[in-house]
């Protein structure tokens, strides 16, 4: 049964290297790593009801799932990496979910609330992709560096994830699938001891969230 397991997943994973068009590395797709998990675990509850047999068809089972998950948000990946080239967007993948790092040289004056129409577009890119794959829920996170203090800073990042979400939820995004919150100065990505560091502080994230 073990040999059958890991054969299993072994087919699930076969032929899964790629080449990533825009780094060049060999990789596995998540789409084959969802296939080969679903596979594992689709098998073992099928062995537990039906031995040999019931492992096959788990593992048919659960292949076909952890594909469908995987494969869904590859899509999504690859046409919001399309679609957000050479804006100054970040897209980055943290397992099933995508996270896109949008700094505020594109969204937001500093100590400002009220968004850039330089924006817009970029925003626009996000919505199509969200209406299109209507089963992710869209998590705005707003950031800033350290400069001022909490109660300064708190509202503020809260107030741009707002403004953020509202924007999508007009260009027909779901407000169900929307949730928005502020970060404030707790969570930089680079130093703010340099003006640099904190101008990469100042950002909104958003996260597309496998919901599947």
């Amino acid at each position: 049964m073990k040999k059958l397991m890991l054969c299993l997943v072994a087919l699930g994973l076969l032929n899964a290297c790629a080449t990533d068009a825009y780094t060049g590395e060999s990789k596995v797709a998540k789409t084959a790593w969802g296939t080969g998990i679903g596979a594992a675990v689709g098998a073992g509850v099928g062995a537990l009801i039906g031995g040999e047999k019931g492992a096959l068809i788990g593992a048919g089972i659960g292949g076909a799932t952890g594909a469908v998950a995987g494969g869904y948000m590859d899509v999504q990946e690859s046409k919001l990496r399309q679609k957000l080239a050479g804006t100054g967007v970040q897209v980055a993948r943290d397992g099933d979910n995508i996270r896109l790092i949008m700094p505020n040289s594109i969204t937001f004056d500093t100590n400002n609330d009220v968004m850039k129409t330089s924006a817009n577009a970029v925003l626009d890119s996000v919505a199509q992709v969200a209406k299109e794959y209507d089963k992710t829920k869209l998590q705005i996170i707003g950031h800033t560096d350290s400069t001022g203090n909490d109660k300064i800073n708190n509202p503020l990042s809260e107030r741009r994830a707002r403004t953020v979400a509202g924007y999508l939820a007009m260009r027909g995004v779901a407000g169900a699938r929307l949730y928005a919150a502020g970060a404030g100065s707790k969570q930089p990505i680079a130093s703010n001891a340099t003006e640099e560091g904190r101008a990469q502080n100042r950002r909104v994230e958003i996260y597309l969230i496998n919901a599947q």
